[in-house]
């Protein structure tokens, strides 16, 4: 091939790849907008970030563009038979909207990698935490400061163990089991907010006391199960040091002080979104405008358009999401109900049924969603629903190849999703028998 066409086709690799991330830093400039002064900027933030994804579709590896081309032609197709078949009123510009709050979170997420020197790979210093004692170290900071950092903690412990070594399978699988656990219980999670929502009456005390139980549950079968199945000798752990804590402490810190007493009416998500980047930004001020400006432009033409795998996945996932559920209340729309009363063995059914769906590669919110719109809660059901809806989230999300954590682990550290459902299908097992046993327990 000649030089000069060879220079052309880089020339033109790059300017894709500019227009890309400047259209990705545009959908996050202008959910961050909404959220402070101007809601009507947030229209931009969809189309903004379709626009990137169609911009890196080219880069992205086969398997990914194959994965999520196949959920977003069913999410479409989903779409058109509820609009044909069952009459329902699609509001297709709305559809680009779907997942876009959690990319648009972690898009600010990864302006933390900002935080340190310029590169920000340097090796850590001093030898790993290995060994059994270095699992728990990572399970452990990830569920602990996830319960308030929620996703963007995978990516801080997942990102810092990655500087020694690309991640194996056990590290992954503890930084996957450390965040799906915490949705047991707390009270900042996603899954929380969405059963709240959908059962207002339900009592978090008794929440609490059935799900923290299992989430400690669930941080022992791993560090039992897992020390068999590999070798953990030179696998290192995240370290529960203080200067390894001190980034993720910090930002919880903050997310705090905005969560109740800046903005209170804000999410901890939509808190995520503005407070990294903004503390990012803080931080490179101090050496400067011309550095600080230096440093965002490399990140927004190097760094977002690496996100490409993370962010086309939430994206037609989110589109597949829209098509089920749009599909589901058109089609269950005339006040049938499931069940006339939601007791244990229909919990447990239902528990089941989600998870299962989870596994066949539906996120559970999806399971959860459909299953709210088809039952008559009674007040004192509401409770019990409640628990377990967080319950199977929490299996589901762990095992469900489409699950949050999952996608972003593909989408980060290019495992595959088949494998992490594969090496928690056990753990999905074990943990699905204890909830059972606990779902009839609170029955």
């Amino acid at each position: 091939m000649p030089a000069q066409t060879v220079e052309a086709t880089a020339s033109g690799v790059g300017l894709r790849h500019a227009l890309a991330g400047l259209s990705i830093l545009v959908g996050l400039m202008s959910r961050i907008a909404g959220l402070a002064w101007l809601p009507g900027a947030e229209a931009l933030t969809g189309p903004a970030l379709w626009l990137g994804t169609a911009l890196l579709w080219p880069d992205l590896p086969r398997r990914n563009r194959r994965q999520a081309g196949l959920l977003a032609g069913l999410g479409v197709g989903l779409l058109l038979i509820a609009a044909f078949v069952y009459g329902a009123r699609v509001d297709w510009p709305a559809m680009l909207d779907a997942n876009t709050q959690v990319v648009a979170m972690l898009v600010g997420v990864s302006f933390i990698g900002l935080i340190g020197n310029r590169r920000g790979r340097s090796r850590p210093s001093g030898p790993p935490v290995t060994g059994r004692r270095g699992l728990a170290g990572t399970w452990l900071g990830v569920h602990l400061l996830g319960t308030i950092l929620n996703l963007s903690t995978v990516f801080m412990v997942g990102d810092r163990l990655a500087r020694r070594a690309p991640l194996t399978t056990p590290q992954l699988l503890a930084l996957n089991r450390g965040l799906s656990s915490a949705a047991l219980w707390s009270p900042f999670f996603a899954s929380m907010g969405i059963v709240i929502t959908l059962a207002p009456g339900m009592d978090y005390a008794t929440v609490l006391a059935h799900g923290l139980p299992l989430a400690l549950c669930a941080g022992l079968v791993t560090l039992i199960e897992l020390p068999r199945r590999f070798d953990l000798t030179d696998t290192a752990g995240f370290s529960m040091a203080p200067r390894s804590l001190l980034l993720p402490v910090v930002m919880a810190a903050l997310v705090m002080v905005f969560h109740f007493e800046l903005t209170p009416a804000l999410s901890i998500v939509a808190i995520i979104t503005f407070l990294m980047p903004g503390a990012a930004l803080a931080a490179n001020l101090t050496r400067g405008l011309h550095w600080t400006a230096a440093r965002l432009r490399q990140h927004t033409l190097t760094r977002l358009p690496a996100m490409r795998g993370e962010i086309s996945l939430f994206l037609c996932a989110g589109l597949l999401t829209q098509g089920l559920s749009t599909l589901a209340e058109a089609a269950t729309e005339g006040g049938w109900t499931l069940f006339e009363h939601f007791g244990a063995l229909q919990a447990i059914g239902s528990f089941l049924a989600i998870v299962v769906s989870a596994v066949a590669g539906l996120h559970p919110i999806i399971g959860v969603s459909v299953l709210a719109s088809v039952l008559d809660l009674e007040a004192s059901e509401q409770t019990l629903f409640a628990f377990v809806a967080l319950a199977a989230w929490a299996v589901g999300t762990s095992v469900g190849p489409l699950s949050g954590i999952n996608l972003s682990l593909q989408g980060r550290y290019g495992v595959s999703g088949g494998l992490m459902m594969r090496e928690n299908l056990r753990y999905a097992l074990i943990m699905a028998t204890l909830m059972v046993g606990m779902i009839a327990w609170l029955a």
